[in-house]
């Protein structure tokens, strides 16, 4: 893998969670020493409050620049969002874990600086993860159309009782499902909600998607995995509005009978930079594999 220092640019990305008091300690010794080794940056508004002087570009413009390489401070909601803003230029992300659990943000930050010199020397390990197209159809036009890196589900409200879904794979009828929704999920995404609904664990290299129902009325109806050369269809029927779409777990939009929710492989991926941990390594210590 060659390294990014070898782009012409040399411009360095940083997004940070909001307010994480963290943040404000690590982002001037950060931008000192990109700055000794040669690289511009830019930074994103929620990190902008933490270093004056700093050129600050909204998430959304960050594809629009030559960037050698993202720094995301935060947790994996945060990495989420960077992965969505920067997939159409496949830029690599380094993932430093202010969070909790931290499945895709690993790197803790005391491998921050080494991790850094691994990626000027360009020994640094990029795992490359797939990426979900999604779009919501209503009354036979595109409503909407989105880039998804962990899941996309159709969902009850509240209030809401179960909803009637139906799914086709591939233009082929699988089911109806009454319940209280449905998650397409990713295999990076397969450790998300489609796990804590009952879902399998997918390694990131496998070429599949997860189809998990939740909270089936129908105890024959099991998560099924399809591969990601499948287009997957969600048919929404309620005689009222009580039920959204949410993707990457990011506030829903609100459907209706009769909405169509289709989703396949999307053109673009997602690169992250890796520790020498391997997936399994990282389940034992996130999922606590193996302790009483």
């Amino acid at each position: 893998m060659g390294s990014p220092q070898a782009s012409s640019s040399k411009i360095v990305a940083i997004i940070a969670r909001p307010d994480r008091p963290e943040v404000g300690k690590i982002m001037p010794g950060l931008l000192k020493w990109l700055a000794d080794h040669g690289y511009q940056c830019i930074v994103d508004e929620f990190s902008s409050q933490y270093m004056d002087g700093a050129k600050v570009v909204p998430r959304a413009d960050m594809a629009q620049h030559p960037l050698s390489f993202v720094i995301v401070l935060g947790g994996d909601g945060t990495l989420l969002s960077a992965a969505r803003a920067t997939a159409p230029v496949d830029v690599p992300l380094l993932g430093v874990n202010l969070g909790l659990l931290g499945f895709l943000t690993e790197v803790p930050l005391s491998s921050l600086y080494p991790m850094l010199e691994a990626i000027i020397r360009g020994e640094a390990r990029i795992e490359r993860r797939a990426l979900m197209e999604c779009e919501l159809w209503r009354d036979g036009h595109a409503f909407g159309k989105y880039l998804v890196f962990n899941d996309a589900v159709v969902n009850k409200t509240t209030l809401a009782r179960l909803n009637h879904y139906e799914l086709y794979v591939d233009n082929l009828f699988v089911s109806s499902y009454r319940a209280d929704g449905i998650i397409v999920a990713t295999p990076t995404g397969s450790t998300a909600y489609s796990l804590s609904a009952g879902g399998p664990i997918l390694m990131p290299i496998v070429e599949a998607f997860v189809i998990t129902p939740v909270s089936p009325h129908s105890l024959s109806h099991r998560p099924l995995i399809v591969p990601d050369s499948s287009q997957i269809e969600i048919r929404l029927h309620s005689e009222e509005e009580v039920a959204y779409l949410s993707l990457d777990g990011q506030p829903g939009v609100d459907l209706r009978d009769g909405d169509l929710v289709r989703c396949r492989r999307s053109g673009h991926k997602v690169s992250l930079f890796k520790l020498g941990t391997d997936f399994f390594q990282v389940m034992r210590t996130k999922l606590k594999w193996g302790e009483s």
